[in-house]
């Protein structure tokens, strides 16, 4: 590792994470319902991103630390962009009311992250 790497994984880190707090202010301000769905909808665009472009740059994940695109914008970028973390941490908010809406969110946002990446992964496929 040099510090160039760091760099990059900084770099995407900080615009990804500086994206996620701008989209969650957005939803936040639109939407006031007793789902997180600022946290679900970065989850689950972001799953479908790091899919799409895993198959495009044609990543191997037994070595995907190894270019600088990669660690600008897969692990950086993208790592700093989702959040999974805070996904716990609304899931545990919800369990204190509504524990029933808190399983259907994980399940949810689990289920649809899969598909989302399987998504982005087959659509990228596709296009060669």
């Amino acid at each position: 590792m040099m510090a160039l790497d760091f760099a990059w994984v900084g770099l995407g880190g900080g615009l990804g994470s500086v994206l996620r707090w701008a989209i969650g202010r957005m939803v936040g301000e639109r939407y006031h319902g007793g789902f997180p769905l600022a946290t679900f909808l970065i989850n689950v665009s972001g799953a479908f991103v790091i899919g799409y472009l895993s198959v495009l740059i044609g990543v191997d994940w037994r070595d995907r630390y190894s270019t600088a695109i990669i660690a600008a914008v897969l692990t950086g970028g993208l790592g700093g962009y989702t959040t999974f973390s805070s996904m716990q941490l609304d899931a545990v908010k919800l369990a204190a009311t509504a524990p029933r809406r808190a399983l259907f969110y994980l399940l949810l946002s689990v289920g649809l992250g899969l598909a989302a990446a399987a998504l982005g992964a087959e659509l990228a496929s596709w296009q060669g």
